[in-house]
């Protein structure tokens, strides 16, 4: 409208004067001029006057300069929330107890609080962007970090202090990010090891007495005046309750070992197919022959892990399904890879197990009260022991169970153990022992 008005009154004075087209020429530059005036006064406030409210204009000029004023004001209320709520979170942040690093990519810092500097000897802001593996290279946590388990933690000493224990877990959030909370537990980790220690002490000193205690019993049960039936039987009652005081040591030796032994650096292959077929001979003669014992097992099969370790977690698992399944149950031994896991599974057609008691079955000296027949009652350290050997090897148990139809044991080992690896397809063979 602007421009128009402009040219008709060019015009009109051109017609009057007789230079129409000059007229309109002029009237065309003073408005050209006024547009370019307009601009540079535009680019001047943004780049110079974005805090101050933008310069007094006409029109079109003056509705672009208010569009984009209020654009920069919600843009900058905008980020001093954003600012406002980094500065808490940094508070928030530096007010935990536990160190905490915020990972980016592979694995480089952006962002620590107060704590990871006292726990972690981090420094700001020298060691920002650097990779937390090349500040951080205990073997523990290397191993930790290649392995990529977040679901885990792993627990070392403080790189400014060994007698300080860190516990360290990684949780993926956002886009290519994670979170490195280390928690110092050193007080959890000093009773924890007073607590083996007592439990491999105690269980050492009460081998010797019970050694005594079942030899004196057999001693007796053995001469000709043995006494009356009553003696008899307290005899039996002492060697059965030695007996099975001489199990519950074994089993806490073998978890005290397990605990505070070191894991053996190069596995072996084991022929678990082999140890398999020998451990359903043992379950078929423990069984009398009240149960049906089946082998699914693929023979060419091996797994790189401690032979020793394996066959007793194994045992338990095999013992276990013998002791709570009812006569003429079946029980299967298998062993074979998927594209996912090595599996050694124990399936049996037992009692069952209520879903209640399936996550508290690993914790030391845990029963299910099942009522069926105390004379199976084992040690409770069966699945114990199995927790930590798999957990040795890199593997996990999973367990499946219902009432009245049977429970599955699955172990599962990564299948970079496997002797062939992915290449393990040979069909299974079934036996019976």
């Amino acid at each position: 409208m602007r421009l128009a008005l402009l040219l008709l009154i060019a015009a009109l004075i051109g017609l009057a004067s007789g230079y129409v087209t000059l007229a309109l020429l002029l009237a065309l530059v003073l408005f050209l001029g006024v547009q370019i005036r307009s601009l540079v006064r535009f680019e001047r406030w943004l780049r110079q006057g974005r805090q101050l409210r933008p310069p007094r204009s006409e029109g079109l000029w003056a509705t672009l300069f208010e569009h984009f004023y209020r654009l920069q004001r919600r843009h900058r209320e905008r980020r001093q929330r954003l600012a406002e709520l980094l500065r808490r979170f940094k508070e928030s942040a530096n007010a935990m107890p536990d160190a905490t690093v915020v990972l980016r990519g592979m694995g480089e810092m952006q962002w620590w609080n107060a704590m990871a500097e006292r726990y972690l000897g981090l420094e700001w802001p020298r060691d920002q962007g650097q990779r937390i593996a090349n500040l951080f290279r205990h073997p523990f946590f290397s191993e930790f970090l290649a392995h990529g388990d977040w679901y885990g933690s792993v627990k070392v000493p403080s790189p400014l202090d060994e007698h300080l224990i860190l516990e360290i877990r990684i949780v993926p959030y956002g886009q290519e990010r994670k979170l490195l909370v280390a928690r110092d537990v050193t007080r959890l980790h000093r009773l924890e090891v007073m607590r083996r220690d007592f439990v491999a002490n105690i269980t050492h000193e009460l081998r010797t007495p019970l050694t005594v205690i079942q030899g004196v019993a057999e001693t007796l049960s053995e001469q000709e005046e043995a006494g009356s039936e009553d003696f008899q039987r307290s005899l039996e009652l002492i060697q059965e309750q030695s007996q099975r005081m001489s199990r519950l040591v074994d089993d806490l030796l073998l978890l005290s070992r397990l605990e505070t032994g070191e894991r053996k650096s190069a596995a072996v292959p084991v022929d678990v197919a082999a140890m398999l077929e020998a451990l359903a001979v043992e379950a078929s003669a423990l069984s009398g022959g009240r149960h049906r014992i089946e082998l699914d097992i693929d023979r060419d099969l091996k797994l790189h892990g401690d032979q020793t370790e394996l066959r007793s977690a194994f045992s338990n698992l095999v013992v276990n399904a013998v002791k709570y399944t009812p006569a003429d149950g079946r029980i299967v031994i298998r062993w074979f890879v998927d594209d996912d896991a090595v599996h050694m599974q124990v399936v049996d057609t037992g009692f069952g197990i209520p879903p209640h008691h399936l996550p508290r079955l690993t914790e030391r000296f845990y029963r299910v009260d099942s009522g069926h027949n105390d004379a199976t009652a084992g040690t409770g350290l069966g699945l114990t022991i199995v927790k930590h050997v798999l957990s040795r090897h890199d593997a996990r148990l999973e367990i499946r169970s219902q009432l009245n139809k049977g429970s599955t044991f699955d172990c599962l080992f990564p299948v970079k153990l496997s002797a062939r690896g992915l290449a393990a397809s040979a069909s299974p063979g079934t036996s019976s022992p």
